[in-house]
């Protein structure tokens, strides 16, 4: 008797394995249309956006006027240089925009005291202002999060839903989105992403000790941080 219901006990169990297996991929299943179904969403935003500022640009034009973009929202900062003769100011500046090492990058919502912050430490730095396909690359090929206290690269959007998945992020392009759109919950999401660790840029700097509109690399670079930054990712 014993034997019979052991093996009973047996079946029972692989029935119930079988069952949870089951229900386990379905509700993958359910998560990857839900992730696809929002990167939809996010594309026709953004194709939305483009559409609006040419319209924009084209009723400016044909007034006779000139098209002002809306102020930017996001920058990325790059420090380029490192500790010697840094002024104490300076030194706070760049531990709170974690900015501790040289070709170390960070996303920064632009509001009056970052733009303080930027402007002290402006010497020792190189920002501007990230389009879309440069925060998804940031992203995809130089991403990485921070969990206990460890640098982990963003390998699975599983790791992204449970740091996060109580602010309804949970996949990757969840993060582009909220990074990008300066999101109600960008601060959560970038103190979760580790500072991005790049190359010196290819070709090198020019002259780090000279402004960007002097001919050198410190300074807001505006647009042409892309340019940039394709240099370092």
């Amino acid at each position: 008797m014993m034997l019979v219901e052991t093996d009973l006990g047996a079946g029972y169990g692989d029935v119930t394995r079988g069952r949870s297996q089951d229900r386990d991929r379905q509700q993958r299943k359910q998560k990857r249309k839900v992730i696809f179904k929002r990167a939809e969403q996010y594309v026709k935003e953004y194709r939305e956006r483009e559409r609006e500022v040419i319209r924009l640009k084209r009723e400016a034009k044909k007034e006779g006027n000139f098209y002002v973009p809306e102020e930017a929202k996001l920058a990325f900062v790059v420090r380029i240089r490192g500790v010697l003769g840094l002024h104490p100011k300076v030194r706070k500046v760049l531990q709170l925009l974690r900015l501790r090492q040289i070709n170390n990058g960070v996303f920064v919502k632009l509001n009056k005291a970052t733009i303080n912050m930027l402007r002290i430490a402006e010497p020792y730095i190189a920002y501007g202002y990230p389009s879309l396909s440069t925060v998804r690359q940031l992203l995809y090929k130089r991403g990485f999060v921070k969990v206990n206290n460890q640098r982990l690269p963003i390998t699975s959007n599983e790791l992204i839903e449970s740091k996060l998945g109580n602010r309804d992020i949970i996949c990757v392009e969840d993060i582009v989105h909220e990074v990008f759109t300066v999101g109600p919950n960008f601060r959560k999401v970038t103190n979760f992403l580790w500072p991005f660790k790049l190359s010196t840029p290819t070709g090198g700097w020019n002259r780090k000790s000279t402004h960007f509109v002097e001919g050198g690399d410190f300074g807001n670079r505006e647009g042409m941080i892309n340019e940039l930054l394709k240099r370092m990712i």
